[in-house]
């Protein structure tokens, strides 16, 4: 995991956050699927930076790329 963020169980109940802040890596996450642009989340959010936006968005690829997620069959 980057050095920019952190999961720790004292902080946001071990969720993945911007290291030294309590932004949650799913928040910034879920500002980007919403259509947010990164100029708006430095806006909403001045305690990070665009590199712990990046930060972010690289976790989310490693965790789809490790972790195997269930879903309903189609048929």
């Amino acid at each position: 995991m980057d050095s920019r963020l952190q999961i720790d169980p004292a902080i946001c109940h071990g969720k993945p956050v911007v290291r030294n802040t309590r932004v949650l890596v799913s928040t910034i996450l879920g500002a980007l699927s919403g259509g947010d642009s990164i100029e708006t989340i430095l806006e909403d959010y001045p305690s990070i930076s665009k590199d712990d936006i990046f930060a972010a968005l690289e976790f989310a690829g490693q965790v789809t790329e490790y972790q195997v997620l269930e879903c309903d069959s189609v048929e």
